[in-house]
């Protein structure tokens, strides 16, 4: 790839430039140059960050709020760097390993991969690390990283979050509840609910509905609330749904508490006004912006960060009390 051809020629350059030098003086004087260098794995100066490419992969879905502000970070760590970020996505799985086998093809120098379905990547992932690719893994794929070959992931435990979420629906003096999953097949969506329901202690049940399909995703909810009067309680896991889980709650005129993972400038406003309860924010901004990060640090110097263990982005609960702050972050699409 790019930086690995550019760092061979730097170092054989190098070799030769050392050979005709006195080590003391020199090597205090290039130590100064690698600090201050853009790039150059290991400090070689003859390579820049402009020589570096990473793709960033994900499996958003058209038209996704949480993968846009996803989008921002990754951008605005390419920008802050001076590398080239390059993003794109599918919901298929199959799709988005061929698009990892396409950036390894054409010549990436790093990977930013989420895992919603990490059978369906493994193969290509373990691929692109045989061929001397870093990878990171953002967002979903915290259980899976580490045995593909990944230097860490970037996200928030699901099972953390969840914990966290039903026990905000349970101190609310909720007892029975729906958890909307909006992607089919999404192992983390699952894990997030099965953890809510375990420190909700009430009773959750799993409502299956479609992102693309937010008209639908209303009905759905809607036709819930119907059939059981009991539910006193919706969590979603996405931002747009949220929306869409107020207005069904607003059109069945009950009294339902709402609470969502996932932040927008919506879901901020709703928060404040008292239409959201909670929303559990794991800062996808934050996913974004330290994975093209930690992908420039592995290569300019070799470090992988994390330690062996995950680098958590969230969650952080936001309520009436500090949605205000957050909305102003959300207004500018990185929170």
């Amino acid at each position: 790839m790019r930086i690995r051809r550019a760092l061979t020629l730097g170092l054989a350059a190098g070799a030769l430039v050392l050979a005709g030098c006195s080590t003391g003086e020199d090597s205090s004087s290039n130590a100064g140059g690698n600090e201050s260098s853009s790039g150059g794995g290991g400090g070689d100066s003859a390579v820049s960050a402009q020589d570096i490419r990473i793709d960033v992969v994900t499996h958003a879905a058209p038209g996704d709020s949480f993968w846009d502000v996803v989008k921002a970070g990754a951008d605005r760590a390419g920008k802050d760097l001076g590398v080239d970020v390059r993003y794109n996505s599918s919901p298929d799985p199959g799709e988005q390993s061929t698009l990892i086998d396409n950036a390894v093809a054409d010549g990436t120098d790093g990977l930013v991969v989420s895992m919603a379905n990490p059978d369906g990547l493994e193969t290509s992932i373990k691929n692109a690390v045989q061929a001397g690719i870093p990878v990171i893994t953002i967002n979903s794929g915290i259980d899976q990283w580490k045995a593909f070959g990944a230097i860490t992931h970037v996200g928030q435990s699901e099972s953390i979050a969840g914990e966290a979420a039903g026990q905000q629906l349970k101190e609310a003096g909720a007892t029975n509840a729906i958890c909307v999953i909006h992607e089919a097949g999404n192992i983390g969506l699952e894990e997030r609910c099965k953890a809510a329901a375990d420190a909700f202690g009430g009773t959750m049940k799993n409502l299956q509905v479609d992102s693309t399909d937010l008209a639908g995703a209303q009905a759905t909810i809607e036709s819930q609330l119907s059939a059981d009067s009991s539910i006193d309680a919706i969590l979603t896991l996405n931002g747009d749904i949220a929306g869409r889980a107020v207005a069904a709650v607003d059109s069945s005129g009950r009294d339902v508490q709402i609470g969502t993972f996932d932040l927008n400038a919506d879901v901020a406003k709703l928060v404040k006004d008292g239409k959201l309860l909670f929303a559990v924010d794991q800062q996808p901004y934050v996913q974004g912006y330290l994975g093209v990060t930690g992908i420039y640090l592995k290569l300019i110097n070799g470090n992988d960060i994390g330690g062996g263990q995950p680098v958590y982005s969230g969650p952080a609960i936001v309520t009436q009390d500090n949605a205000g702050d957050v909305l102003k972050f959300a207004e500018n699409g990185t929170r």
